[in-house]
């Protein structure tokens, strides 16, 4: 209720689409190892803090990967670089293969702390522990303890904005 005691109007979801798509954001690959492996193209991620080192990523409860980090509770985060446009759709298209299946035309290599796949060529790589996890709406949002991270050689990074991916160089 507002505070003239009248409802609030809700959103609809799809005019929420529409306004954040106004919003430019990077394009992450999360990648979960082990019993659960999986990988999945999402946008909503985020440096919570540096001191302890943490991130946040947020995660639909109906999503294949909500129920992997719940599981495995390590994950990986792979930065797509502006070339990896094609590696970014194909982690977020719902019809490539499931489990080990999914990395089998990729080029990654295990991260030493989590064993999470971590995709070559990306601009850099993360890897958590998870800290925390809150359920908010229908995502989850999951927080990471940085356990390694490491940079790449690429300069230019893939963004996501107005339901399209974009380039920037890197000044």
């Amino acid at each position: 209720m507002s505070s003239n005691g009248r409802m609030t109007p809700t959103l609809a979801p799809a005019s929420m689409r529409e306004v954040m798509s106004q919003f430019a954001t990077g394009v992450i690959v999360l990648t979960v190892g082990g019993e659960h492996i999986h990988g999945m193209t999402a946008n909503a991620f985020s440096s919570v803090s540096l001191e302890p080192p943490l991130l946040l990523c947020c995660v639909s409860h109906g999503a294949v990967m909500h129920r992997a980090v719940s599981s495995e509770r390590r994950f990986a985060v792979s930065i797509m670089g502006a070339d990896q446009e094609p590696l970014a759709r194909y982690f977020a298209d719902k019809e490539r293969p499931l489990g080990p299946a999914q990395f089998e035309p990729v080029d990654w290599r295990p991260g030493p702390r989590t064993g999470a796949p971590l995709l070559q060529g990306s601009l850099a790589w993360l890897e958590c522990e998870l800290s925390d996890s809150y359920d908010s709406g229908d995502h989850s949002i999951f927080i990471g303890r940085v356990l390694n991270s490491t940079r790449g050689a690429g300069q230019d990074g893939l963004l996501f904005f107005d339901g399209r991916y974009r380039r920037t160089a890197a000044g």
